[in-house]
This record gives C-alpha cells, sequence and structure tokens, in this order.
C-alpha cells in the first residue's frame, strides 16, 4: 500500500481517533475528538471529510454514531493493532501506565552518553506527561532493555517523549542458554 501523507492536523485527529477508539471499542463522537485536540468540532468535522476521503475513517449513522478507523488509518499511522504487539512496560512518577503502549524506542546521542536521550513513541496520548516527571521503560520483548530517565520534551502531534537517559541496562545473557 502506498504510504499516505497526512498533514500534522490530519495525524493529529486520527491519532486522536485511533486513541479514543481503542478505550471505548465504538464508534467516537466528533465532539470527543475535539475535545481531545482542543479544536472545535466543526473542524473536526472538515477534518473527518478528507479523512473520508482518503478512506482512513468511516462514519457511523446514527444515535450511536461517530466515526471509525479503517484498517488503513493504522497503516497511515504506521500503527498495529494493539492485539498483536508486545507489551512494554511504562512507568510514570512510579505508577504504570495502562491506556499507552511503548511502540518504539529510539536511542539519539549515544555519542555523548552525558547528553544521552531517547526518544519513547506511544500509542496513546504524552499529554499527562511533564518534564522532570520519572519515567521507566521496559523490560522490552527481545533484548529486556529496561531504559530510566526523566521527561525533557515531548511531542503532543506524534506521541513522542523525549526522555533524558539515567540509566539503562539489559541483563547479560544467561550463559546457560
Amino acid at each position: 500500500m502506498a504510504s499516505i501523507e497526512l498533514t500534522a492536523s490530519q495525524q493529529t485527529i486520527l491519532t486522536a481517533l485511533v486513541n479514543l477508539h481503542r478505550e471505548t471499542e465504538d464508534a467516537v463522537k466528533g465532539e470527543d475528538i475535539a475535545q481531545q485536540v482542543d479544536r472545535n468540532p466543526g473542524t473536526i468535522r472538515n477534518q473527518m471529510q478528507s479523512l473520508k476521503a482518503l478512506q482512513l475513517v468511516e462514519g457511523v449513522p446514527g444515535p450511536k454514531g461517530g466515526y471509525k478507523p479503517t484498517a488503513d488509518a493504522f497503516d497511515a499511522l504506521g500503527v498495529q493493532d494493539m492485539d498483536r504487539e508486545a507489551e512494554v512496560e511504562l512507568v510514570h512518577e512510579r505508577e504504570p501506565v495502562t491506556d499507552a503502549n511503548v511502540q518504539e524506542i529510539d536511542l539519539t546521542s549515544v555519542h555523548h552518553p552525558e547528553l544521552c536521550r531517547a526518544e519513547i513513541h506511544l500509542q496513546g496520548s504524552v499529554r499527562e506527561f511533564h518534564e522532570g516527571d520519572a519515567v521507566r521503560v521496559g523490560p522490552t520483548p527481545l533484548s529486556k532493555l529496561v531504559v530510566e530517565g526523566t521527561v525533557d520534551g515531548k511531542d503532543d502531534t506524534s506521541n513522542i517523549l523525549i526522555l533524558k537517559i539515567e540509566s539503562m541496562e539489559a541483563p547479560a545473557a544467561d550463559p546457560d542458554h
């Protein structure tokens, strides 16, 4: 499938729709999306028309109606359906986070350990995370990597947390296996 180029606004709205749809498994009302992304419902309706034209969203009529992401919406956002995904634990200020899932950990500036940062790509909102908050990610499914650090910045549109890494460890390989 050809990759679809979304505008930042479309991406934000589609991400909000996917996240809200995951929580309810139901059609999502335009007003709920508007509230989540801090835009007016008219803007959401207009954007939904273009997302429908791209076949990323389907409209559901009726009183319980609203919008649902199509399978292509997950592809367009580069998101797998959560059921097939390994859970990577995310802990925020010592509380496990249940409404977000770690999609990817990118390590930046490895050459300068004192500047070491990790980009944590989340599925779910980063709105509740604030600068200086303690975050622990992991263990990851394969390498059992655990990254601990504090929030140094975030990108709400792409749901990315920038962590200042305080410790990073993967257990030593077990020699018996």
